[in-house]
């Protein structure tokens, strides 16, 4: 049987492989296990969701699993995923749960589990939760004064929330003027009043009135050309994309270029190391990370640490070195300092309070970091045994330090196995669009023919 947690939570079309009478019981695990792990008879969860139109079937059913196995609840409604493991710790819950499948079309969703302390459940207790799920191991349900009650938040937790973002920030941002796409999603809940809050700073939303199936649909941080021509013919300053749960953020510099998350790393860590608040000099990216990101930290020496694929990994390289800036090039970027996730709100603030303090348009800052062509070639394979095989290949080992030795400290190589598709995906960097084409291309070719 297979698992229900992969690397962001429980993922799925809603009432295809996702639906109520799971969510029920991934409830009814997640109380049980909580309990056991906090050894309280009777644990806190927050919850909180997005704007899709399944997030309210979901959200039921969840909220009658925990309560059913004798868990309270505080109910958060649409909120950010950043703003629920927030309020976790707030209001010192033992648990948060998110329902929301992030930048994934409306019809998906997921379940996303926070433990007490704002990360993401450690892969321990998520077992325990699919054991329980999967092999029908959980406890009898409560009866009586031991089934557990639903709180109803107000407006004053996501205020809070908002608070803690205002406070990262030592600048009015007076002048500047910012195009924010809220992709339609958890955001349109919060952006505005968190902008609202800079009355020096003018503003204008878009895509931020969600009516259950428009979340991600040609907006936000997955579809980001329609914020960049706005901002190019409005002139604006900055444009900001969130993604539907509002844990990502990417940007639009004044002339309507893209900023992925290489160059918020870039220009954020610019700014923390000439402060000397750069924990070790150091930035976290992943393997999928632009070269122009590792040249940028090479000629300033910085040192930049590069893990697996997935905001888990960056973060627990950055608690393992006690380092405070990392993310990925979709926009997944955590200031350790003030949050213990991804957070597009946080973000789109410490951007726009380097961009105003430096006194430069935002192009000439993201400029620092050249992005060079990168050339991904996914190829399918049959099964997890032959990506086994391919990858131990001896000959497509040679062909890939023959490339390198080619491209030189101009260009780079990476090849690796999907965690989660029957793929090997096949990423080929060079100053040449052209070059890195041609050799993606010649490396997918010996792939295909192992």
């Amino acid at each position: 049987m297979g698992k229900l947690f992969g690397t962001d939570g429980i993922r799925g079309v809603v009432n295809e492989n996702l639906n109520a009478e799971l969510a029920f019981e991934v409830g009814c695990a997640a109380a049980q296990v909580l309990a056991q792990d906090t050894g309280k008879t009777k644990p806190l969860f927050t919850i909180g969701k997005d704007t899709r139109i399944s997030s309210d079937l979901l959200e039921g059913a969840l909220i009658a699993g925990l309560c059913s196995a004798g868990a309270d609840v505080l109910h958060l409604g649409v909120i950010p995923t950043p703003a629920v493991a927030f309020l976790t710790v707030a209001n010192k819950a033992d648990a948060g749960i998110v329902i929301s499948a992030s930048h994934n079309p409306f019809e998906h969703n997921g379940i996303k589990i926070f433990n007490g302390q704002g990360f993401k459940l450690s892969d321990a207790l998520e077992n325990a939760i699919e054991d329980i799920v999967l092999f029908n191991q959980k406890s009898p349900l409560c009866t009586g004064a031991d089934i557990g009650q639903v709180t109803y938040a107000d407006q004053q937790e996501a205020e809070a929330y908002i608070d803690h973002l205002v406070s990262t920030v030592d600048t009015d941002l007076a002048g500047m003027r910012i195009l924010v796409d809220c992709a339609n999603g958890a955001a349109s809940a919060t952006a505005g009043r968190l902008f609202d809050r800079f009355p020096k700073l003018h503003t204008d939303i878009i895509n931020a009135d969600p009516n259950g199936i428009n979340i991600n649909r040609d907006c936000g941080s997955t579809h980001i050309d329609h914020l960049a021509a706005m901002v190019k013919a409005g002139g604006y300053d900055l444009g900001i994309a969130f993604d539907g749960d509002a844990d990502r953020c990417l940007a639009v510099d004044d002339t309507g270029s893209d900023i992925d998350g290489d160059q918020v790393l870039a220009i954020c860590g610019s700014s923390l190391l000439e402060r000397g608040e750069l924990a070790g000099e150091t930035l976290v990216a992943t393997v999928m990370s632009n070269l122009g990101l590792r040249l940028f930290a090479r000629d300033r020496g910085l040192k930049l640490l590069c893990t697996d694929v997935g905001d888990r990994n960056v973060l627990e390289q950055m608690e393992a070195g006690g380092f405070v800036l990392g993310g990925e090039q979709s926009g997944h970027t955590i200031f350790r300092r003030y949050t213990t996730t991804g957070d597009g709100e946080l973000t789109a603030l410490q951007l726009l309070a380097v961009v105003h303090k430096s006194g430069k348009k935002s192009s000439e800052l993201a400029g620092m970091c050249v992005r060079y062509p990168q050339v991904l070639v996914n190829v399918p394979v049959s099964n997890k045994e032959k990506k086994t095989e391919i990858m131990a290949s001896e000959s497509l080992r040679e062909a890939v330090a023959q490339v390198e030795t080619e491209l030189g400290e101009d260009g780079r190589v990476l090849v690796r196995p999907s965690g989660t598709e029957p793929l090997v995906r096949v990423m080929v960097e060079a100053t040449e669009e052209t070059n890195a084409i041609a050799f993606a291309e010649k490396l997918a070719n010996i792939i295909k023919n192992l």
